[in-house]
């Protein structure tokens, strides 16, 4: 795979978005902790420092062996990076009067900065700090300044490096996009080249060479990740690829039963598994979302090894592991802490013996979907909506049974079946139901009622690192609302969750 742009993560949330920008200019960069810098460096073009919750002034500040970059490649400062190249480096930071947080506009440019080209003055941009830059470093040149804040931009005379104490990552950046692709192909001069036809070619290549005549055994899931792999797999291995579609008993109604029957006539090897009660009776009394996971990864390798005695020789396990999975699950000294674990991430126990394969692990949601589209992939299966590997268990808050399932599944049917009806199905990111974990009074017919309270959830996204709760209709709301009530047995009160992310999660666990 092609290198490019290392980004050094400090902590912040953010470093994924930075990413996420860098990607959509076609170039293909990864995201490294600030303290496991690759020792081999000759394959990227460009480096980007990233945010962080530490303050360089702080005896906690992060320090970043820089002297493989600095002055040597092409250099951009993000933030906590910005503030560490100046304090560090004969400049002074100081703790800001008032937390700068929020949008600013730029009152000064530079003139003839190719950092700024097609960039206006008042350009909006986001703020998140809560120190300041007082004095630049050594050879620094102010480039760019707010109302509030003096040296919002600067370059170090004699070197390629830029430094910005805004995020131009995030969507409040109007010309964010525009000052990354400033630096990268302007200044850094990085190849634009990293387009899904390339990425197939390479990948099948790369997937071919890595297998050879070995079996791998692939779990599906129905969705747009394990379908994309299980589809590259198969043009790269073939008749090897033995794919399971294991049925956890936290899948949407009837969805074991329909995918199945979706994936005949794609040419995939596929088996069945109903595993429900197993997973079911491992969960019973299991409130903690951390647990949950943790136990349903647990028996879906346990059930994966199972299967895989019955293939004789089977050497690896493929899945549709991608990029958000990898940057979440990951939680060292200072970078980005563990929002929650991935049941297909980090490994297999010893006494299984398969080998790992991820062939999107290096993809964000809407490359697999472009990837798919370039593989010939039905577009309604592509369009499909996320749904979370540990299934419906960490939409019923609180422990989980059977019952629990059914009224969930029951609901989640309503709502899906009507978005489709209405048109809006496509135009949601993410939409599904949550099981709240309390009950409230309602009145139905004469009769006092205390049932179950649902929340509904509808996003818009590009890849779920952000996200926007969708303003559905007041009417479909009303239809849907009634609806659930009326058709499903043990719920008397349906809300709208209208939190965006961050600060909330998409899932509720």
């Amino acid at each position: 795979m092609q290198h490019n742009v290392l980004i050094l993560d400090f902590g912040s949330q953010y470093t994924q978005l930075i990413a996420r920008r860098v990607r959509e200019l076609n170039i293909f960069c990864e995201i490294f902790p600030f303290d496991k810098i690759p020792t081999d460096l000759s394959s990227y073009k460009a480096v980007i420092l990233g945010g962080s919750p530490f303050s360089v002034r702080s005896e906690e500040a992060l320090h970043p062996d820089l002297s493989q970059i600095r002055g040597k490649m092409p250099l951009l400062a993000v933030c906590y990076g910005a503030q560490y190249l100046a304090h560090f480096s004969g400049g002074e930071v100081a703790a800001s009067n008032t937390r700068e947080y929020g949008r600013a506009n730029l009152t000064y440019i530079k003139e003839n900065e190719t950092f700024f080209e097609n960039v206006n003055l008042n350009s909006q941009v986001w703020m998140s700090h809560s120190d300041s830059i007082k004095k630049l470093p050594t050879n620094g040149v102010k480039i760019a300044s707010t109302h509030d804040v003096e040296n919002a931009a600067y370059r170090i005379e004699g070197e390629t490096t830029y430094a910005i104490q805004y995020h131009p990552e995030v969507f409040h950046s109007t010309d964010g996009k525009q000052m990354l692709e400033n630096f990268l192909v302007k200044i850094a001069e990085v190849p634009q080249n990293f387009t899904p036809n390339a990425f197939v070619e390479e990948m099948i290549a790369e997937l071919k060479e890595k297998l050879q005549d070995d079996k791998v055994v692939l779990g599906l899931s129905g969705g747009v990740d394990s379908t994309v792999a299980a589809v590259l797999l198969h043009q790269a291995i073939g008749k090897n690829l033995y794919c399971i579609f294991v049925n956890n008993g936290l899948l949407r109604k009837n969805e074991f039963q329909n995918v199945l029957e979706q994936y005949k006539g794609m040419g995939l090897n596929v088996k069945g598994v109903d595993a429900g009660d197993r997973f079911l009776s491992q969960l019973a009394g299991i409130s903690d979302p951390e647990t949950k996971r943790k136990t349903i990864g647990r028996v879906f390798i346990e059930v994966f090894d199972d299967e895989s005695k019955i293939i004789e020789d089977v050497k690896w396990l493929a899945q549709g592991t991608i990029y958000p999975d990898v940057i979440e699950s990951v939680s060292v000294k200072g970078p980005s802490a563990t929002i929650k674990s991935h049941h297909n991430v980090g490994g297999l126990p010893d006494y299984m013996k398969l080998k790992i394969v991820e062939p999107l692990r290096m993809l964000f949601k809407d490359e697999v979907r472009r990837v798919g589209a370039t593989l010939g992939i039905d577009p309604e299966l592509l369009g499909r909506h996320p749904f979370p590997g540990p299934g419906l268990s960490i939409r019923i808050l609180g422990d989980i049974t059977p019952e629990k399932v059914q009224i969930l599944q029951d609901v989640d049917a309503v709502f899906i079946d009507g978005l489709k009806s209405w048109n809006l199905y496509d135009k949601v990111w993410q939409a599904g139901a949550i099981l709240l974990p309390v009950n409230s009074v309602g009145v139905m017919g004469d009769e006092r009622t205390y049932e179950k309270v649902v929340a509904l959830r509808a996003v818009e996204s590009t890849d779920g690192m952000t996200a926007d709760w969708v303003h559905l209709p007041y009417d479909f709301l009303m239809k849907i609302s009634n609806d659930i009530i009326n058709k499903v047995k043990g719920v008397n009160r349906v809300v709208y969750d209208i939190s965006s992310k961050p600060p909330a999660t998409i899932e509720w666990e």
